[in-house]
C-alpha cells in the first residue's frame, strides 16, 4: 500500500504550516552531521545564513552598501556553493572549507588568483590534504572583488574588503590576464556530429543556465525554465527568446525565508496548457529548519501563454544547509497523476548534532517518488516509491512503464537508472546499485526485512561498461532528464529511452564521465528484471541537464553550461539544441 499524507489546497501553504512539520520532525532522532553534497547538475543552489563578523566594539562601524554585500552573497550561490557549501564548510576530503581556512586566509592575493585561474594539484587546509580541480570562475573584476569580500566577511572569517583594482592587479599575472581573455576561453563547444538519419543544430545561447524545458508538443512554442524559477518562451523556428513569467511575479515569500529559492527545478504542462512549476524554499520560522515545498499552478493565459501561477500544492519538511536536494522533476503519468520526485537531504542517511537543522537523517517523505492525484481538489498526496536519492527525471515508455535516472553518493557508486513501480524501495540510504557494503561506515542499517529493488543492469558498451554487467553508469556522471521515443523515430531508435549525463565534478574514480546524451535500449531478463544496452549518441556537450520531445521527430536539450570536462568553468550560461529526424 502507498502511505498517504496530508494535503494542501490551492491557495495554501502560510508560514502555519511549517508548526505541523516541525512538530512530527521533532519526534524523530535529533541527531545530525554534516557531509558531503551530491553535485547535480549542477545544478542545486541555494541560499547562504551569513554570520557577520562582529564589529570591534570601540569602533564606530563602516557605512554597509548593503546592495554590494547582496550582490557578494548572490554571486557566492551561483558559481562557489555547489563545491563549498552554503556556509563555506566545504566537503570534507572532497571540497576544502572556506570558513576559518588556513589557507585562505594566509595569502589573500593568492585565493584572488585561484578564483581567476583556478586550481589543479594537492593543498593542505586546516591540516588536511585536497587534490582536486578548481576551474576558474567567469566573473569579472568587480564580481570576484565582491564574492572574496563576502568569504573573507563571513562564517567567522575577518579578512579584509578585497578591491576590483586589487583584482585587475593580481588577474595579469595568470594565464588569463584579462577578463575578456577568459571569457574568450570559455567559448561555446563546437557541436559533435549527429548520429545517423539524425540532424542536430543550435537553436539558442542563452542568458542564463537553463535547468528544465516543457512544451504542447506541437513544436510552436519551448518554454525553459532557470534555477532561479522564471520561465523564457523560445521559439525554435527563429530563436525569438522572450521572459513571460519573471520568479519574483509568483514566488511566495515569508518572514524567516533563507533568502530566495533554494531551486525551482521542476516544470511541465497538464493536458489543458497548465503550467506547473515547483519550488524549494528554506525558513528558520521554527527549529528545525524547514524546506517548504510548492508547486505553483497557471489560472489564466496572457497573450497565449500559461499566466497567474498560484500555490495548488504544498507541504515542509527539515531542510538541510548542504545535501538537500528537494523536488527535481515533476511530470503527469499516464494516468494523468502529477508524479514529484523528491530527492534525500542526506548523501546517504548520516545523522549528526545541531542546533538549527533537523539532525536525523532522512525523513517519511524524503529520498523518494510523491503521486499527487488530480482527480480531486484539493490534490491528495501519497508516497510512490522509496528509496530515490535524486531522481532528476523520469519518463514512461509505451506500455505505461516507468524509469528514473538517479544521482549517487558523493561515495564512488554507480549512478541509476531504476524501473518504478508503486510500493518498492531502491535502496536508499541504504544501498546503492548493487553494492553490499554500506556507502560509509556510519550509514545506517537497513530495517530488518526490508527488500530492495535493484536498478537496470548496464550491458554496454557504454555508460560506464567495462565488460562486466554494472548497475547502472559512471559513479558521478549526472544522469538528468529521460525521454522514450516513440513511432515517430527510425528504427533502432523506436521505442527507446534517451538520457543525459550532466558530467561529473568528483574526480574519481575518472577524470571526465557524462557530458553526452545516451540510448538505453531495455528488455526483460530470464528473472523478469530489465537490464539495458547503453550507446553514446552524442559526447563532448555542454553539461547537458535535460531532454524533451517538442514536436514529433524533434528533440531539444539544454546545455546548462558550455563546460565539456570537469576542469572547466560551468559558470558561462548554456544554449538549447535540437536533434530531429531527417526529413521532419
Amino acid at each position: 500500500m502507498n502511505e498517504r499524507f496530508g494535503n494542501r489546497p490551492e491557495g495554501a501553504g502560510r508560514v502555519g504550516i511549517l508548526r505541523t512539520g516541525a512538530a512530527w520532525a521533532q519526534r524523530l532522532s535529533q541527531t545530525w552531521v554534516q557531509r558531503v553534497a551530491q553535485m547535480l547538475l549542477g545544478m542545486a543552489l541555494a541560499l547562504s545564513v551569513c554570520a557577520e563578523a562582529p564589529a570591534a566594539a570601540t569602533a564606530k562601524p563602516a557605512p554597509v552598501d548593503e546592495a554590494r554585500v547582496a550582490r557578494g552573497r548572490e554571486l557566492y550561490l551561483k558559481n562557489c556553493f555547489a563545491c563549498h557549501q552554503m556556509r563555506g564548510q566545504g566537503i570534507p576530503g572532497v571540497f576544502p572549507p572556506l570558513a576559518g581556512s588556513d589557507y585562505l586566509l594566509a595569502d589573500i592575493d593568492r585565493a584572488i588568483r585561484l578564483v581567476c585561474e583556478g586550481l589543479s594539484g594537492e593543498i593542505t587546509v586546516n591540516g588536511r590534504r585536497y587534490a582536486g580541480v578548481m576551474p576558474p570562475a567567469l566573473l569579472n573584476d568587480e564580481e570576484v572583488a565582491l564574492v572574496m569580500t563576502h568569504v573573507l566577511g563571513n562564517w567567522g572569517n575577518s579578512g579584509p574588503e578585497v578591491t576590483p583594482g586589487q583584482v585587475r592587479k593580481v588577474r595579469a599575472t595568470t594565464a588569463y590576464p584579462t577578463f575578456e581573455a577568459l571569457q574568450q576561453a570559455n567559448r561555446y563547444p563546437p557541436l559533435p556530429k549527429a548520429p545517423d538519419g539524425f540532424g542536430l543544430r543550435e537553436v539558442a545561447r542563452l542568458p542564463f543556465r537553463p535547468v528544465r524545458m516543457t512544451s504542447d508538443g506541437r513544436g510552436k512554442t519551448l518554454y525553459v525554465l532557470t534555477e532561479q524559477g522564471d520561465v523564457w518562451r523560445l521559439d525554435p523556428s527563429n530563436a525569438a527568446l522572450a521572459q513571460i513569467l519573471p520568479a519574483g511575479r509568483y514566488l511566495e515569500r515569508r518572514p524567516d525565508d533563507l533568502g530566495g529559492p533554494l531551486f525551482v527545478l521542476g516544470m511541465t504542462l497538464d493536458r489543458q496548457k497548465r503550467l506547473y512549476i515547483a519550488s524549494n524554499q528554506q525558513n528558520k520560522a521554527t527549529r528545525p529548519y524547514q524546506n517548504i515545498v510548492t508547486v505553483y499552478r497557471s489560472t489564466g493565459v496572457t497573450n497565449g501563454h500559461p499566466s497567474d501561477l498560484k500555490p495548488w500544492f504544498q507541504t515542509n519538511y527539515p531542510g538541510s544547509p548542504a545535501y538537500i536536494h528537494g523536488v527535481e522533476h515533476i511530470a503527469f503519468g499516464p494516468d494523468g497523476h502529477l508524479y514529484v520526485g523528491n530527492g534525500g537531504r542526506t548523501d546517504g542517511g548520516l545523522t549528526g548534532p545541531d542546533s538549527e537543522w533537523f539532525g536525523g537523517g532522512e525523513t517519511p517523505i524524503t529520498g523518494c517518488l510523491w503521486r499527487l492525484r488530480t482527480d480531486v481538489e484539493p490534490p491528495s498526496f501519497e508516497v510512490y516509491a522509496r528509496g530515490l536519492r535524486n531522481a532528476y527525471g523520469f519518463a514512461w515508455n509505451d506500455a505505461g512503464e516507468m524509469f528514473a535516472t538517479e544521482n549517487g553518493p558523493d561515495a564512488d557508486a554507480p549512478e541509476e537508472l531504476n524501473h518504478i513501480e508503486p510500493g518498492r524501495h531502491y535502496g536508499f540510504p541504504y544501498r546503492f546499485a548493487d553494492w553490499t557494503k554500506k556507502a560509509y561506515a556510519a550509514s545506517p542499517d537497513a530495517p530488518e526485512g526490508l527488500a530492495f529493488t535493484l536498478p537496470v543492469a548496464n550491458l554496454g558498451p557504454d555508460g560506464g561498461f567495462a565488460g562486466t554487467p554494472m548497475f547502472t553508469f559512471d559513479p558521478h556522471s549526472g544522469p538528468g532528464g529521460i525521454v522514450f521515443l516513440g513511432r515517430d523515430f527510425p528504427e533502432g531508435y523506436r521505442g527507446t529511452f534517451l538520457l543525459t549525463r550532466f558530467g561529473n565534478f568528483i574526480r574519481s574514480p575518472k577524470e571526465n564521465s557524462g557530458f553526452d546524451v545516451l540510448r538505453a535500449t531495455l528488455r526483460r531478463n530470464a528473472e523478469g528484471r530489465y537490464e539495458g544496452h547503453f550507446h553514446t549518441v552524442l559526447s563532448g556537450l555542454g553539461r547537458p541537464i535535460d531532454i524533451h520531445q517538442g514536436a514529433p521527430g524533434r528533440l531539444y536539450i539544454a546545455e546548462y553550461s558550455r563546460s565539456t570536462h570537469s576542469g572547466e568553468s560551468y559558470g558561462p550560461s548554456g544554449r538549447i539544441l535540437e536533434l530531429s529526424v531527417k526529413g521532419r
